[in-house]
């Protein structure tokens, strides 16, 4: 029997409601860096792709109108994208100096690492997860 051989995530695509929000955002803050924008009047919306890492991507789509999002936070389809971080403390405190909506740090009941949410400009959260970096011997 075929076994599929996925391996890792390629990209995770946003809808974005205000373009200039919403690239401030991904890129001036969080760091992800611009691939390549696409301006489509087709569509009536811009394209960004962005890049986190050599692996992983963010397809952001911006179109102004799109609509809200109808229940809060357990609206079928996207959940919320994760990032993972060395310093839970530090990121935090500088998503706060950014004017982000930041939640308190809590324990991950199921891995028991620390972890938080915080929200784009769309309202739409992302889970920041901590990961200690190993320690050299």
């Amino acid at each position: 029997m075929y076994q599929p051989r996925f391996n890792k995530i390629h990209h995770i695509a946003i809808i974005a409601d205000d373009y200039e929000k919403a690239r401030h955002f991904y890129v001036d803050i969080l760091g992800f860096s611009i691939i390549r924008e696409n301006h489509r009047p087709e569509k009536e919306d811009v394209k960004l792709d962005l890049r986190l890492n050599d692996e992983t991507e963010l397809e952001l789509f911006i179109k102004s109108g799109a609509p809200e999002r109808l229940t809060y936070p357990e609206a079928k389809g996207y959940r919320h994208l994760a990032l993972t971080t060395t310093n839970i403390e530090e990121d935090r405190n500088y998503l706060i100096s950014q004017g982000v909506k930041v939640e308190e740090i809590r324990q991950d009941e199921i891995t028991d690492k620390k972890m938080l949410f915080f929200y784009d400009p769309d309202d739409l959260p992302i889970e920041l997860h901590e990961k200690k970096k190993k320690k050299i011997r």
